[in-house]
C-alpha cells in the first residue's frame, strides 16, 4: 500500500480579448528535463539558484493557504503551492508592465532582493532536482502549453519557457474543441498516472492557450507503520463530534518539537529519498493561533528545533482531494490585472490581446501504512533501560492538524494542507 501518494495539477486558460487573425504555429518538440546529479560539481551559483527563490515560494505558500482557509471554512484543505507558483512564474515570462509587477508581488518576489532572471533560473534548478530519476522518492513535475494552431508564439517566449521550465509546446486544433479537450485531458491522465479525473470540461471559442503544470509524488516512509497495528479509533472534529477512522500506530524515534508559545506539537516523518512530511498538531482550540503564525520564520524555527525523541505516535489513514479556483483566490490577493481587459501578455504573442480566463488547481493525497510490496527483514534492537527517565510522549493526531510535504533537496514545500476530517470525501 502507498505511504503517501500526492498529485496535483494547475490548468490556466488564456483567451483572446478581441477579434484577430494569426498565423500557423510552428511544430514544437518535447523538451526533456536533464536530471541533476548530486555530486555538486556544477558552479556554486547555479546550485544556489533554487535556494534564492525558496523564501519567496514559502511566503507564497502561506499567503495562499490563508486565503484558501477563509473560503474553505471547516473543510479539508490540500494543494501544491509549488505547482501554482511554477505555473504563474512561467506565465510571467510573457507578462509586461503592471501585469508583470502584480504577478511578481502575488508570488512574493521582491525585485529589489532578487533579479527576474534569478527567479526563472531558480525554478529551472527546482525542476532539475525534482525530476532526478536516481532519487528514491518517485517525484516528477512538468509543464505544457497547448496552443491554438492558428496562433504563433513569440520566439523569445517559446525559448524561455522551454529553456527555464522545460515546457512542452503542443499545437492543438482548438476549432475542434471536443478533440482538443480530449487531447489535454489525456495528457493530464498520463502525467498523473491516471489519478486526476478529466479536469477540462469545456473550451471557450476565445481560448488560445492552455497552460498545464503537474506534480506527482509517491513516497515511502523510512519507518513504515505495521498494518496489524492499524485499528478503528475516534477522530474528534470538535469538542462534541467525532468520526471513526483507521488509526495507524507506531512507537519509534522521530524528530519532534514542542512549541510552547504556539501550543502545538511538530512531528517530522521522513520518506526515503530526502523528503519528509511535517505534521503539526495544535492543542485543542489552538488551530487558528497556529495558522495565523504560519510564516517562513515559524517553520524555519520548527525545523531548527527538531530533536530526536522516542514517542508513541498515532496518525490516521486518509485520502482526500481538493479543487480550487485560483483565479478568484489570486484576485483577492491583489493579482487582478492578469484576469482583466487591462492584462498585458504582449510577450507571449504579437498584436493579440490575451488575458487569463481561468486558473484551476486540483490536488489529492493518500496516506497509509507503507509502500512495501513484498519484503522481509529481521531486526534486533537493543535499547537502554529507562532509569528515572520520563515516559515517551504520546502524540495523537486524533483532532484537526496541518500537514506539509517538504523536499529537502530543493528546499521547497511541495504540498500543504489541513486535515479537519480524515473520513470526509469532499472535493
Amino acid at each position: 500500500m502507498k505511504s503517501a501518494l500526492c498529485l496535483c495539477l494547475l490548468l490556466l486558460g488564456l483567451q483572446v480579448q478581441g477579434q484577430h487573425r494569426s498565423n500557423l504555429n510552428d511544430e514544437q518538440q518535447e523538451q526533456k528535463i536533464p536530471h541533476s546529479p548530486e555530486d555538486h560539481s556544477q558552479a556554486e551559483d547555479e546550485n544556489l539558484a533554487h535556494v534564492k527563490i525558496a523564501p519567496s515560494n514559502t511566503d507564497f505558500a502561506f499567503r495562499f493557504y490563508k486565503q484558501v482557509r477563509e473560503e474553505a471554512g471547516n473543510k479539508n484543505i490540500f494543494f501544491s503551492p509549488l505547482s501554482i507558483s511554477t505555473a504563474f512564474a512561467m506565465l510571467s515570462l510573457g507578462a509586461r508592465s503592471n501585469t508583470l509587477r502584480q504577478l511578481h508581488k502575488g508570488l512574493a518576489f521582491n525585485l529589489t532582493e532578487i533579479e527576474e532572471q534569478e527567479i526563472h533560473e531558480g525554478f529551472q534548478r527546482v525542476l532539475q532536482l525534482l525530476n532526478d530519476p536516481h532519487r528514491e522518492v518517485q517525484l516528477s513535475m512538468g509543464n505544457a502549453l497547448f496552443i491554438d494552431d492558428r496562433m504563433k508564439l513569440l520566439q523569445k517566449f517559446l525559448d524561455d519557457v522551454t529553456n527555464f521550465y522545460y515546457s512542452e509546446a503542443i499545437s492543438s486544433n482548438f476549432q475542434n474543441s471536443s478533440e482538443a479537450i480530449k487531447e489535454i485531458n489525456n495528457y493530464i491522465d498520463t502525467k498523473t498516472h491516471g489519478k486526476i479525473v478529466p479536469l477540462l470540461k469545456k473550451l471557450s471559442s476565445d481560448t488560445k492557450m492552455i497552460l498545464v503544470n503537474y506534480i506527482f509524488f509517491k513516497g515511502y516512509w523510512e519507518k513504515p507503520f505495521k498494518n496489524l497495528d492499524t485499528r478503528d479509533d475516534d477522530f474528534f472534529l470538535d469538542a462534541k463530534n467525532s468520526v471513526k477512522v483507521k488509526m495507524m500506530h507506531q512507537k519509534d524515534i522521530f524528530n519532534i518539537h514542542r512549541d510552547e508559545k504556539l501550543s502545538c506539537w511538530v512531528v517530522e516523518i521522513p520518506y526515503k529519498g530526502n523528503a519528509a512530511a511535517l505534521f503539526v498538531l495544535p492543542d485543542e482550540g489552538m488551530m487558528k493561533q497556529v495558522e495565523d503564525a504560519l510564516l517562513k520564520e515559524t517553520v524555519f524555527n520548527w525545523m531548527q528545533s527538531l530533536e530526536e525523541r522516542n514517542i508513541y505516535l498515532d496518525l490516521p489513514k486518509f485520502s482526500m482531494s481538493g479543487s480550487y479556483d485560483v483565479k478568484g483566490l489570486f484576485q483577492k490577493m491583489g493579482v487582478t490585472e492578469a484576469f482583466s481587459n487591462q492584462a498585458d501578455f504582449s510577450g507571449v504573442v504579437e498584436k493579440i490581446p490575451l488575458s487569463v480566463s481561468k486558473a484551476i488547481h486540483r490536488a489529492m493525497v493518500d496516506v497509509s501504512e507503507n509502500g512495501t510490496e513484498a519484503a522481509a527483514v529481521t531486526m534486533i534492537e537493543l535499547t537502554l533501560l529507562s532509569a528515572g527517565f520520563p515516559p515517551p510522549p504520546h502524540i495523537r493526531f486524533n483532532r484537526p492538524f496541518l500537514m506539509m510535504i517538504v523536499d529537502k533537496t530543493s528546499h521547497g514545500i511541495l504540498f500543504m494542507g489541513k486535515i479537519v476530517n480524515p473520513a470526509a470525501k469532499e472535493d
